[in-house]
């Protein structure tokens, strides 16, 4: 420590001799200075102004956050979660001088990606650690096996934090008193969860999501404190679930999202003092065991998501605690137990994605509790009974109610509409027929009838789901006067009429009148709903321009989709600074101009869809300012010139869709783009992946995306971020085909077809191990196909077809499936699938310089030998020269174009 501060806290020491202050000056300057290392930010969503008692007073003591010794007035308790803390703590913090902490949480705080110090092992009296949510990284060093009297330790939520074995070994050796250990999304892919038998006095344990993948094994359920245990979200190398042993005392077992394979062990029956378990999501097959619906304590027991067959046993006794079941999405049938019938503490019964079918039977008699009922997705046929309600007083307590995806049919009974309790009813991909009637409860919010053939007047409601029956002509008359609608969703109907005459009221957040025939153009009143989060009037018949205030009239427009119409005009241009859009879709229009640099205010922008429109512009360079973008697409316009290697701060780092096809782009493929492509370049787990956008409500469909890959047009809805595409054809991109495109190993499908691209196929193209499709054809590309490309075991369309390749192609795995429409145009090509045989001897080939024209009738060069080749030797000579000498000639491209 300096000089100057030793004297500082000599004085200290001296004031505080002769002093009643209750704070240890020394512990009181410690303070000072830490909080004066951090500065403050407000975003987070827990903030807790603590820090403004530390202003004025100069007895820490009096702190809010801070506990101190009643004698010494050390401090040993430091409490300073969601305080908006920003920072760096740095190995010579003064925190660390903090030698009488009991006591100590910083979680929900943002360390900017500390290290994780060593010092942390210096608190020898520390009881209570708690670093959750606070972005430390790096190892956890062994020093942390010092703190030999802790009880409680979380460190969750700091998903770059990474435990080494002998750290972890030493810790639970050492830490007699740990009785709660919480380390969700930490990294410990490199532990043995064996260790764990070391800690006999652990109460609860949480270990979700810490990429554990070595075996579990029962000893851990033999813990003799243990009670609490959620080790949900990992992958053990094991297939089966562990045995329990006879001795445990668990109260809450959480093993979801774990992989799980196999049948439900008979040890489950010693779970007696089990009150929750959650086995869902993951594979596990066989029966449901009579003994695990039997445990005297269960009230929460979730087997969704799993492969569960046969019927589900029926011996649900007289006396039992079950409040939530959760038996969706299985394979399970039959006729449904009439011991359902006993559950009288019954609040969540949900038999969703299973096989039950016949009648809807009346097990539900008593089920007083009942708040929450889903049958959809299985089965179910006929009518529902009409006098049902009668026999089931349960019925009053219903706040939820799913029939969806059935196969019943008739009119919808009375009943089911007027609950006195009822917000949720969801009766849609159905046979109902018939009127839907007026006499609606007053409770219900929310009515979902899609996809059925019903008619009628619907009263006041917050969400109104009438998608794919046959509403035709106008728009209901009675429609506008629900003022209170947040959600309309009419999309796939046969509505024609114009939108002039709607009345958009102030509440409405959600409108979807996708997919029909409505004609005229977008009034500018739409901007009077102006809550409006989600606009969707895609795939009509809208003609006129785009009203100016949908973008700058709301900060709550998030989707705008106007697909497939026939607007013209040019794009909205002032996009205003609290600009909300996540989704934009315009594409399939006749919209001309070029693109305003206002969307730049659009920092939330996630996708952006302009394909086939008349748009004219170079390319937006300035969009790497949207740090979110995951999607961009500007195929078919006129977009023109090169893509030049600008330097750019950003980059687009969270792309994953790029499609700028069909353009007039020029110039060689830039590299310091592909460079900054780095969501491309992480490959992306099934349990890990998300939606491109906000994805919609449930009930509601979305179609914002149409793709070409693997030689399809595919409509897309509801985008996954692993979908992950680049597609560059039909341009006049030149040069050689960037090798650093060999580090986007997220790669799907990768189209860089009919282009003017020369030189070798790069072999770090084999890194690509997630390529399904691979088009470079209609290109002026040359030397071998690399061997290297047979290991692309995901390969299923290759088109390498009209370029200048030579020599054998390879064989083996996937080149062997593919068929002569992928090489065909290389004259100096042989071997499988080709008729040409390779010969035996080295052969010198040379690449033809035949004619090469687009598709869309564009000149790639080469023009001036084609023309030798109809006009004599001389003059084709001659032209050659020209074009070696001077480059291709604008003049003689536009006289052979």
């Amino acid at each position: 420590m300096e000089l100057w501060m030793r004297l500082f806290l000599l004085f200290l020491h001296f004031n505080f001799s002769s002093s009643h202050s209750l704070c240890h000056p020394y512990d009181n300057f410690l303070l000072q200075q830490f909080n004066n290392s951090l500065t403050v930010t407000y975003g987070n969503e827990c903030y807790d102004p603590k820090r403004a008692t530390w202003k004025n007073e100069s007895d820490c003591c009096s702190w809010v956050g801070v506990t101190c010794h009643p004698i010494s007035g050390h401090v040993i308790g430091l409490d300073l979660s969601c305080s908006g803390l920003y920072g760096k703590i740095h190995p010579n913090s003064t925190l660390f001088h903090l030698s009488h902490l009991h006591s100590l949480n910083l979680a929900f705080n943002d360390f900017d990606e500390s290290h994780f110090s060593f010092h942390f092992g210096a608190f020898a009296s520390l009881t209570y650690l708690n670093l959750s949510r606070s972005y430390f990284q790096g190892q956890i060093p062994s020093q942390i096996s010092h703190l030999s009297k802790l009880a409680s330790l979380d460190l969750s939520d700091n998903p770059y934090l990474r435990w080494k074995e002998d750290s972890w070994k030493r810790l639970l050796q050492n830490a007699t008193h740990l009785t709660e250990l919480v380390l969700d999304y930490t990294d410990m892919s490199s532990i043995s969860i064996k260790i764990l038998n070391l800690s006999s006095s652990l109460v609860t344990l949480s270990l979700h999501n810490t990429q554990l993948t070595k075996n579990l094994t029962g000893g851990i359920f033999c813990l003799p404190n243990l009670q609490y245990l959620y080790l949900s979200y990992n992958f053990y190398h094991q297939t089966q679930l562990p045995n329990i042993c006879s001795t445990t005392s668990l109260n809450i077992l959480d093993l979801s999202f774990s992989h799980f394979q196999g049948s439900i062990p008979p040890s489950f029956s010693n779970l007696s003092h089990l009150t929750s378990l959650d086995l869902s999501f993951n594979s596990l097959d066989d029966s449901i065991p009579s003994s695990l619906l039997t445990l005297p304590c269960l009230s929460f027991l979730n087997l969704c998501g799993n492969s569960l067959s046969g019927e589900i046993p029926n011996v649900f006794p007289q006396a039992n605690q079950f409040k939530e079941l959760h038996f969706n999405g299985n394979n399970l049938g039959g006729e449904l137990p009439s011991t359902l019938s006993n559950l009288q503490h019954l609040t969540l019964l949900d038999l969703s994605g299973n096989k039950f079918s016949g009648q809807i039977p009346d097990v539900f008699v008593g089920l007083t509790k009942l708040s929450s009922l889903d049958l959809s997705n299985n089965n179910f046929e006929g009518k529902i009974p009409s006098s049902l309600p009668d026999k089931i007083s349960g019925f009053s307590s219903l706040v939820s109610l799913s029939f969806d995806n059935n196969l019943l049919n008739g009119s919808i009974p009375s009943w089911c509409l007027s609950l006195p309790s009822l917000k949720y009813l969801s009766m849609s991909e159905n046979k109902f027929t018939g009127l839907i009637g007026a006499n609606l409860s007053y409770s219900l919010e929310t009515l979902q009838l899609s996809y059925n053939k019903l008619q009628g007047k619907v009263p006041a409601l917050l969400y109104l789901y009438l998608s794919n029956n046959k509403i035709d002509g106008r728009v209901p008359h009675w429609l506008p006067k629900i003022t209170s609608l947040y959600l309309l969703d009419l999309s796939h109907n046969q509505l024609e009429q114009s939108l002039d005459q709607f009345s958009w009221n102030q509440q409405l957040q959600y409108l979807d009148f996708s997919f029909n025939k409505i004609s005229g153009v977008i009034s500018s009143s739409i901007c009077n709903a102006s809550s409006i989060q989600y606009i969707n009037l895609s795939h009509n018949m809208l003609t006129g321009t785009i009203p100016q205030c949908l973008a700058n009239s709301s900060s709550y427009l998030e989707v705008l989709d106007l697909q497939q119409n026939k607007l013209h005009g040019t794009l909205p241009s002032r996009f205003s600074k609290n600009c909300g859009l996540n989704i934009l879709n315009l594409n399939d229009n006749q919209l001309k101009g070029s693109l305003p640099e206002s969307l730049c205010n659009c920092i939330c922008l996630e996708a952006l869809d302009l394909a086939n429109n008349e748009l004219e512009d170079t390319f937006p360079h300035w969009l790497t300012g949207l740090r979110d973008l995951r999607l961009l697409v500007l195929r078919g316009n006129n977009f023109h010139g090169p893509i030049e290697n600008l330097k750019t701060k950003h980059g687009f780092v969270s792309l994953v869709i790029l499609d700028i096809s069909s353009n007039n782009f020029s110039g060689p493929i830039p590299k310091v783009y592909i460079r900054k492509f780095e969501a491309m370049k992480n490959v992306v787990h099934d349990d890990a992946r998300e939606y491109i956008g906000n994805y919609p409500p449930i009930g509601i469909k979305t179609d914002y995306l149409n793709i070409t890959t693997k030689s399809i047009v595919v409509t897309m809805d509801n985008i996954w971020t692993d979908f992950v595409i680049i597609d560059l054809s039909k341009n006049i991109f030149d040069g050689e085909i960037p090798d650093v495109i060999g580090k986007l190993r997220a790669l799907r499908a990768l189209n860089l077809s009919h282009n003017i691209l020369k030189g070798p196929i790069p072999q770090s193209l084999a890194n690509l191990t997630n390529l399904e499709s691979l088009d470079l054809s209609s290109n002026m590309l040359t030397g071998m196909i690399p061997t290297e490309l047979t290991n692309l075991n995901f390969l299923e369309v290759l088109n390498l077809s009209n370029n200048h390749i030579v020599g054998a192609i390879p064989e083996g795995k996937q080149f062997n499936t593919f068929s002569n429409d992928s090489y065909e145009g290389n004259s100096g090509l042989c071997g499988f699938p080709l008729t040409k045989k390779c010969s035996k001897e080295p052969e010198e080939h040379s690449p033809t310089s035949l004619p090469f024209k687009r598709e869309d009738g564009f000149g790639f060069g080469w023009k001036a030998v084609a023309l030798g080749y109809g006009c004599g030797m001389v003059f084709g000579m001659g032209m050659g020269c020209c074009v070696f000498l001077i480059g291709k000639p604008q003049w003689l491209v536009r006289m052979v174009a």
